[in-house]
């Protein structure tokens, strides 16, 4: 008597899942578009960046109470300091300009990171970062997430290789009984010179980690970037990025500007004859 309605219920809860991981993958953000190497802030050092990013082309809909993407500029600053030879501590301030009420500061993040000591002598940099931080709904369906991004690079000759498979947990919100999701970042660059480098970074999302969503609901996304290398204090990235399916935003341009401090050596400075 009940063999109908079971053959029914499989088809339901497969359509209804493809629908809430689907929405999943639309909330993605693009606050912090960056690939990140193993090595840590040095102790007593703060990294200054600004992530500033425009969408050309995003989602132009609200969806489940999250504003549109498309043309919004959306700014991040990022303070990041050594407090040991091997452990940092960063923090975020996510914010957003455009119409329509889109304007506004977002939320902010915290991120502890350590790296692997140079003592342990590895063939590759590695160090693992764990973020935690809120977000308004508006701008993002879980207001409580937690990031978890080992990071493993390696530097062969003129080519610098790195891979970020970062997991992502909802800890509130739309998406906090999915699990974690799978977020692989990847970036290969070519040091064309000393100080410029070019190179693709990859930022895709796979879905839930026992369960990879089919490929046309997956999220891709492909940047071209030049790296400046002018400075010691100075950082800077400049790339342009497509998305290759529906969920993605399809055309971004995104530019981080970084300046180092360090407080050690203007304390020191400050105590040499001549500096007074």
């Amino acid at each position: 008597m009940h063999s109908f309605p079971g053959k029914l219920l499989k088809p339901v809860l497969t359509i209804l899942l493809t629908v809430f991981l689907s929405n999943l993958l639309l909330a993605q953000d693009n606050y912090e578009i960056q690939v990140y190497g193993a090595p840590t802030q040095e102790k007593g050092t703060t990294m200054f960046e600004l992530h500033s990013n425009f969408t050309l082309k995003g989602s132009t809909e609200t969806i489940n109470g999250v504003y549109p993407t498309n043309h919004v500029f959306h700014e991040t600053l990022e303070i990041t300091h050594g407090f040991t030879k091997n452990f940092e501590i960063g923090f975020y301030f996510f914010n957003a300009i455009g119409d329509n009420g889109r304007t506004g500061y977002v939320g902010s993040h915290i991120r502890p990171r350590i790296s692997a000591p140079e003592e342990w002598k590895l063939p590759v940099g590695l160090s693992l970062s764990v973020e935690i931080g809120y977000q308004k709904p508006q701008y993002c369906e879980d207001d409580w997430t937690l990031e978890i991004r080992p990071i493993i690079d390696k530097t062969i000759g003129r080519w610098y290789l790195c891979f970020n498979p970062v997991f992502d947990q909802s800890l509130h919100g739309y998406n906090k009984d999915v699990g974690f999701i799978f977020s692989p970042n990847i970036k290969a660059s070519y040091n064309i010179t000393k100080e410029v480098a070019a190179g693709l970074e990859y930022y895709g999302s796979f879905g839930p980690l026992n369960h990879f969503l089919p490929a046309n609901q997956q999220d891709h996304q492909l940047f071209a970037v030049i790296d400046l290398d002018l400075d010691p204090k100075w950082e800077f990235n400049l790339g342009y990025g497509m998305g290759f399916n529906q969920l993605s935003d399809r055309s971004i341009i995104k530019m981080i500007l970084g300046r180092r401090a360090d407080w050690h050596k203007a304390h020191t400075n400050k105590m040499l004859p001549g500096h007074m």
